[in-house]
């Protein structure tokens, strides 16, 4: 059936971030940015918030999710985004100052609180603070959007729409907001009943466009058959219990690190492996040496990172919602040696390559869009407990971005963790870095700046092992 031309329905996926949020486990997305204060800097000292105000509104209209909300269809209980008629762009988009002396210390304990904190569901589901008072003639943003509305790849796409390319510091005239009215219960029920009738329908003609554009059918429902039986068996052998796995508490830790990327490629070269390969290798390494801390053998652990894999495609690009899949990686916390790590990895990450392993989950989200919400909550929550840990990496632009003249220096990303998951790790190339964020429970790990400095560790050990001697990695904002 047509879209409705007064409301956008959620797809599956999109939901399955809603449905999986409980009240200690948030499932918003965010990230740390660092910029010069430079032209923006006012004459007392802080940043010109209304100038950044200004240009926020004059390019919410090519984002227009950002003045939507959810709404939920009668008896059924599916979402849609309505427009906020009420829209109310000082709700979200907000200015703070850091205590003096304003260091990054005190940025992170400011993100990890804001982290902490649930988005109002009555709302648009994002929220961009303003933080002043950083030192060293800097300012940061803390952006938070929850991930019903955007994967990793559409958030480097919006931070293109938010951010120039050059210095750029005219403000066009905000475009006039002009809401879609809201729609009625009765039309919500009456699309949602005609949406069901119709999807039979919808499925055959699915399977005939199926059947016109693949080649060799069978060769395709093997691969396909593969990936849903990798996808049943990963959920049946579940990973191990570990000291950073268990219940959630309120309160978060984040922390960061930023390696050189030219070094990270000077190693994957000289390992003739992938970029996503050292990433796994140092985060396992880390692991290996956190539990060991701990007084846990890594070797008696199966501990499962979950990899996302973007799904997009080139007419995706610009557009929100997600296109995302998952790899299950485990991790081989057993060996101590880095090349030897790294053969283990590599191997398996071949082998998800070549067994379309994302492809399952990806049919499971097609298969959902039939799922009532309550099944798709249950089966959202299951899918948490099959993985200890998030490690996912989103590349991004390689040249400077640019907010108002002001340059932005770093960005230091944040993952949101699902239910019994203590620490996430988020990933994001910028301007020759490659920066590692850390989002952690505050009971579940309470010394997360000894995991970044055994990141920083595994890392150093593995470019020793192939002959490369790399920079040490900074988890300053200034550099």
């Amino acid at each position: 059936m047509p879209p409705s031309h007064r409301y956008d329905r959620l797809s599956a996926q999109d939901n399955s971030f809603l449905v999986s949020e409980t009240r200690t486990a948030h499932m918003h997305i965010g990230g740390v940015s660092v910029f010069e204060l430079g032209d923006l800097a006012t004459e007392e000292g802080g940043v010109d918030f209304a100038s950044i105000r200004r240009a926020t509104e004059a390019v919410l209209h090519r984002i227009p999710r950002y003045r939507q909300r959810l709404h939920w269809t009668p008896l059924t209980g599916n979402p849609v985004w309505e427009d906020d008629r009420d829209f109310d762009l000082d709700y979200h988009i907000r200015h703070t100052s850091l205590p003096k002396p304003g260091g990054d210390e005190q940025l992170k304990r400011l993100a990890s609180r804001i982290m902490a904190q649930q988005l109002d569901r009555d709302r648009p589901l994002w929220e961009m603070w303003i933080v002043e008072g950083l030192g060293s003639d800097r300012f940061a943003s803390i952006m938070k959007i929850h991930h019903c509305m955007i994967d990793g790849a559409s958030g480097v796409d919006l931070a293109m729409i938010l951010m120039s390319t050059e210095p750029v510091k005219e403000i066009p005239e905000p475009v006039t907001y002009m809401p879609r009215p809201t729609p009625s219960g009765l039309e919500l029920l009456r699309d949602e009943m005609l949406r069901r009738v119709s999807l039979p329908l919808r499925a055959l003609r699915g399977v005939r466009a199926f059947r016109e554009e693949t080649e060799d059918i069978g060769a395709e429902l093997r691969l396909r058959g593969r990936a849903l039986t990798d996808l049943v068996r990963q959920g049946l052998a579940p990973p191990s219990a570990t000291p950073v796995n268990g219940p959630l508490g309120p309160h978060r830790r984040f922390d960061w690190l930023s390696f050189g990327l030219e070094d990270v490629k000077a190693v994957r070269r000289a390992a003739n492996c992938t970029v996503n390969d050292v990433v796994l290798n140092t985060a396992s390494g880390a692991f290996r040496e956190y539990f060991r801390l701990r007084n846990v053998d890594p070797a008696e652990l199966k501990f499962i990172a979950s990899a996302p894999v973007s799904m997009r495609r080139d007419t995706d690009a610009g557009k929100l919602g997600n296109r995302v899949s998952a790899w299950q990686v485990r991790l081989p916390l057993e060996e101590a040696d880095p090349l030897a790590r790294l053969h283990v990895i590599h191997d398996l990450t071949q082998g998800l390559k070549s067994s379309q392993s994302a492809l399952g989950v990806e049919m499971m989200m097609q298969v959902a869009e039939w799922t009532p919400p309550v099944l798709l909550s249950l089966g959202a929550r299951a899918a948490g407990a099959v993985t200890n840990t998030i490690i996912t990496n989103v590349p991004g632009p390689q040249f400077p971005l640019y907010m108002l003249g002001a340059r932005l220096v770093n960005m230091f990303p944040m993952a949101p963790l699902l239910d019994t998951m203590g620490i996430a790790i988020a990933l994001f190339s910028y301007n020759g870095r490659l920066n590692w964020g850390f989002v952690a429970d505050y009971r579940l790990v309470p010394d997360l700046p000894v995991f970044k400095r055994l990141v920083e560790q595994s890392f150093s050990e593995f470019a020793a092992a192939v002959g490369v001697e790399a920079i040490g990695a900074i988890d300053s904002t200034s550099g």
